[in-house]
């Protein structure tokens, strides 16, 4: 234990005392040395850098990503006849929309000699897709195949109606609704 020597009489006396409990003297005033309490107290009071410097970095790469990305072009409004139909191999068909197409070209696709289904399937799916009734179009030889869960909906049988003249036109006689997972709904001739 380690305390103040009294000048005057020598008395080692326990810090904290003003005075020399023999000799009544005055001790000298000794500055308190700052003391390291370590555990979770110890560290400086300063701004953590390293978290700010992060926290700008991805600041700043977020904005040069939407400052320096290319704007992509608007999609075209394109009209029925500038789509084409893909047959994949289990023989669905599924309508692509080729926006580099003179639109209104009268030549007929591929060259064959059946009526093109394309521009009737494009028109039933802008019907279905403005009643609020989403699904798939696709054309399976003669047949239409429409894949939605709403074939129970009461608006599906007038939009089918509307659209039945240009389908058995396009060469469709049979209609098959089916429920997303692949159950028919119903199937009848066009």
């Amino acid at each position: 234990m380690s305390g103040a020597v009294c000048p005057k009489c020598g008395v080692v006396v326990v810090p904290g005392y003003v005075k020399c409990p023999k000799c009544q003297s005055a001790l000298p005033v000794r500055s308190r040395a700052i003391t390291n309490m370590g555990g979770t107290a110890v560290g400086g009071g300063g701004l953590p850098v390293v978290p700010l410097v992060v926290g700008g970095a991805v600041a700043l790469a977020i904005v040069l990503f939407f400052a320096l990305r290319k704007d992509k072009p608007a999609v075209a409004q394109t009209t029925a006849d500038d789509a084409q139909v893909e047959v994949d191999q289990a023989g669905s068909a599924q309508v692509n929309v080729d926006p580099t197409a003179m639109p209104n070209d009268p030549t007929p696709q591929q060259g064959s000699g059946a009526p093109d289904p394309t521009a009737a399937l494009t028109a039933l799916d802008r019907a279905l897709k403005k009643e609020r009734l989403w699904g798939v179009v696709s054309a399976v030889g003669e047949r239409l195949d429409v894949r939605t869960g709403a074939c129970n909906d009461p608006n599906m049988a007038p939009v089918l109606a509307t659209a039945a003249t240009q389908l058995k036109g396009a060469g469709l006689t049979r209609l098959r609704c089916m429920e997303q997972s692949g159950a028919v709904v119903f199937e009848r001739d066009l």
